[in-house]
């Protein structure tokens, strides 16, 4: 099993290394892939870096512990980025042309011609904080499946990843990252449909497997049971709440860099269309061996529900295949944990620093510093990766959304008016999680409104034009 993880590992590494015949060595193509990337790869790594460790380790984990309402999450949530998608796609796409700008804040700032150097420095600061604890997630969840497989400790999974990150960092920036998510893309699509059929097989069939979900106590309920509003009032608005966590998808820097390195604006419907059925097929697949791991591990005393992944791939699966898992999870985990990196450190040299221009050298060695210290929060971290990815996520989400969909709208809000917006959204989302509403409601949802309600001035003065 250690053999066949290695040797997939290596495949995956080779694959995101070898991009460095394609570098052509300036900033362009190391944050932005000099904007060539094909509607095929930008789909496919878009949805490896959205799924990445939260959706093999935090949702599987998240279905475990509470059954078949975690469907909600994903109805909400690939609705929302659907809808999402279509205001926002082509014209960050062409302003990211219009503009010539590297960096995701950087786009923003100067979107409609105009430079807003304030708002722009805001943008890299938030990006930065919360990448930061995203890409940490990302490395504790690779952490966390090595660590089942193999024993190993906790840490040696995460400096691994860092390893491997720097390696990606120094070979083609952003396109090794994409080229190495493609590939993990399509393994882990067939892997984890081999262990949904092999995990029904194991319990007698789909009727068997069924009748051994009633057996656990609300489990097949259709809404979750601790929602402070009970029923399918409460249902609906559990789901609404997670419509905001995919509309939010446009306030991930890491993920709309993949739709501005698409080689031509005219190919986002081809891009979408690899994105939206991939998400839809895996994000199904992996709900059903959520679902089924509670039934084959029934005892939740003492465990981890996000270690059930790698712990029924163990019981169920040749070595062989456990491996090409393992490996498949842990190449995921550490391209986004990549990507994650690269768009902190493109709003660290773009965004944050005075100079204009930066040599190569300086631009990686902040790289290699930014991934410094994602391990060193990841060593430090005690909270699940479920729930430091949905932190990270709603924040920016909430900062960032409500800005982009005005600029969207044809508004040119003030600087001023923007950041006010940015910060409500932000503010609003961690003390909605803070008082504990979540529960009740995503806290993407009030904050995201939050922020539109302070742009609506900018957004009204255009309709009225």
């Amino acid at each position: 099993m250690l053999g066949s993880f290695l040797l997939f590992l290596a495949i995956f590494a080779a694959i995101g290394i070898s991009s460095v015949i394609h570098s052509r060595r300036s900033q362009k193509d190391y944050y932005l892939a000099s904007s060539s990337v094909s509607p095929l790869l930008v789909g496919l790594s878009a949805v490896a870096t959205n799924n990445s460790g939260y959706m093999f380790i935090g949702v599987i984990g998240y279905t475990y512990s509470t059954g078949l309402a975690a469907l909600w999450i994903m109805v909400g949530w690939i609705a929302g980025d659907f809808i999402a998608s279509q205001w926002i796609h082509r014209p960050l796409r062409q302003a990211t042309q219009q503009t010539g700008q590297l960096s995701y804040a950087g786009v923003v700032s100067h979107w409609g011609g105009k430079a807003n150097p304030l708002l722009k420095r805001l943008i890299g600061l938030v990006s930065v904080l919360f990448l930061l604890a995203y890409a940490s997630a990302q490395l504790m969840a690779g952490s966390k499946a090595l660590s089942v497989l193999f024993g190993w400790e906790m840490w040696a999974g995460a400096v691994l990843g860092a390893v491997i990150v720097a390696a990606y960092c120094m070979a083609g920036g952003i396109r090794a990252s994409i080229w190495t998510d493609a590939a993990q893309s399509v393994v882990m699509m067939m892997a984890m449909g081999v262990l949904l059929v092999v995990a029904v097989a194991s319990l007698g069939g789909g009727a068997d497997a069924i009748d051994a979900m009633q057996q656990v106590p609300g489990f097949l309920n259709l809404f979750p049971q601790d929602l402070i509003i009970p029923g399918l009032a409460g249902g609906l608005l559990f789901a609404l709440g997670w419509a905001f966590a995919g509309f939010s998808v446009i306030g991930q820097p890491h993920i709309m860099v993949r739709f501005m390195a698409l080689n031509e604006s005219g190919n986002l419907n081809r891009a979408r269309f690899w994105y939206y059925l991939w998400f839809t097929a895996f994000y199904l697949m992996a709900t059903g061996v959520g679902l089924l791991a509670r039934v084959l591990l029934p005892d939740t005393a003492g465990f981890d529900a996000e270690l059930a992944l790698p712990t029924i791939a163990l019981q169920l699966l040749p070595p062989v295949l456990v491996g090409l898992i393992l490996a498949g999870i842990f190449a995921a985990t550490i391209s986004t944990a990549d990507s994650l990196i690269l768009s902190c450190s493109s709003s660290l040299t773009q965004d944050l620093l005075p100079l204009d221009k930066l040599p190569m050298w300086l631009i990686k060695a902040a790289t290699l510093l930014v991934t410094l210290l994602a391990l060193g929060l990841a060593l430090g971290n005690n909270q699940t990766v479920f729930q430091l990815v949905i932190l990270s996520w709603s924040a920016l989400g909430s900062a960032l959304a409500p800005l982009l969909i005005a600029l969207a709208l044809g508004a040119k809000p003030s600087q001023r008016l923007s950041v006010v917006a940015m910060l409500t959204g932000l503010l609003v989302s961690l003390l909605w999680r803070e008082l504990g509403w979540h529960g009740a409601v995503y806290e993407g949802a009030p904050a995201v409104l939050a922020g539109l309600l302070i742009l609506a001035p900018a957004i009204g003065n255009r309709a009225a034009k």
